[in-house]
């Protein structure tokens, strides 16, 4: 379990994230169309897992953002933002932002959050996910994590996008 904050306060996760050299975990998350994604659809393809609480925190919408404005730019690469939001706002969000280089998916209804370690298990955001990014290359292996260690802060966009190179 990983030991990380919100605004100073002691929080901790399910598990820990994948460990780099290991594949990525199977998953089922749904997409704004409430259709049922996994990572087979993403075969293939470089993987940013953009992980955060909601869409709806400042924080969280601001790496959204950012992942979005640099994946415009990046070959062969997918950035997945995973969240516990129901679909509805996660398409609402990234309508009104314009944000078309991230795929959004929820993980409302699965085993996401504990399969990779990040579902909050206590705090008064028990339930959701954590701030974390993963980045898989094209055969699913994990190439870079980063559990950020205080919700409230913004995640190294940098390190994750120099993994890729």
């Amino acid at each position: 379990m990983a030991d990380i904050t919100l605004h100073g306060n002691p929080v901790h996760t399910s598990g820990n994230l994948p460990e780099v050299g290991s594949t990525v975990k199977d998953f089922k998350l749904i997409n704004v169309d409430l259709q049922e994604k996994t990572n087979q659809d993403f075969s293939g393809k470089k993987k940013i897992f953009n992980i955060f609480p909601s869409i709806d925190t400042g924080v969280c919408a601001a790496a959204a953002r950012k992942f979005n404005e640099k994946a415009g730019d990046l070959d062969n690469t997918v950035v997945i933002n995973v969240s516990k939001d129901l679909p509805f706002a996660l398409n609402r969000f990234c309508a009104a932002e314009g944000l078309d280089h991230v795929v959004s998916l929820s993980d409302f209804r699965s085993s996401f959050g504990d399969d990779y370690g990040v579902k909050i298990t206590d705090s008064p955001m028990e339930g959701l996910l954590s701030r974390a990014v993963i980045v898989a290359d094209e055969n699913g292996k994990v190439i870079y994590t980063e559990q950020v260690p205080e919700i409230a802060q913004e995640p190294n966009y940098e390190a994750a996008l120099n993994a890729l190179k």
